[in-house]
């Protein structure tokens, strides 16, 4: 999930201890804050 590394600078290590509900829910707070940082 490249762009839940690229917003909150995470390694694979804390990702793929995640269930996959929960790294989904991540994924999305990364798209809305890459949105708001840079414009839809």
């Amino acid at each position: 999930m490249a762009d839940i590394a690229m917003v909150f600078h995470w390694g694979p290590e804390q990702m793929n201890a995640m269930p996959l509900p929960e790294l989904m829910d991540w994924r999305e707070r990364a798209r809305e804050r890459w949105e708001r940082m840079h414009g839809a």
